[in-house]
């Protein structure tokens, strides 16, 4: 049976608590990533869900940030995406493309939209920006190798 794309193939293991008490340096400790698209060897999207209104820890956003940060400066386009669900019921998936997108980094600053954003939406305006295309361009729009 062909795999497929986009699930949790062992939701079993995607709601097993994680203990990091025993990796504590000083106050830094580590922190989750919801989701990552390498996309075509020239950039990245990172993902960050919260529950509703659910404020983002300053430590988790400034290692989310220098993250985004340290892709550019390795030469990748990079989008770092903070996203609000309101699937109540744990049990249920969370639809990621239809989170709202409460802020976003791009080019070294943090920004906000005065309306609804999606995840999926501002994905693929990302995907569709000068900078990607560009980067296809210089990269010959060769297929990349997904190992």
């Amino acid at each position: 049976m062909p795999e497929v794309k986009g699930v949790i193939h062992a939701p079993q293991r995607a709601t097993q608590l994680r203990d990091y008490s025993g990796l504590l340096f000083g106050n830094i400790t580590p922190t989750d990533i919801d989701g990552l698209i390498e996309y075509k060897n020239i950039g990245y999207v990172i993902i960050e869900l919260k529950y509703r209104d659910t404020e983002i820890l300053k430590g988790q956003k400034l290692a989310l940030a220098r993250m985004n940060d340290d892709f550019e400066l390795a030469g990748k386009a990079s989008l770092c995406i903070i996203a609000s669900h309101f699937q109540e019921d744990c049990s249920k998936a969370i639809d990621v493309a239809n989170t709202h997108v409460t802020a976003y980094r791009y080019r070294k600053r943090w920004r906000t939209f005065r309306s609804v954003m999606f995840t999926r939406d501002l994905i693929i305006r990302f995907f569709k920006s000068d900078e990607i295309k560009r980067r296809e361009v210089k990269n010959g729009n060769r297929k990349q190798n997904n190992s």
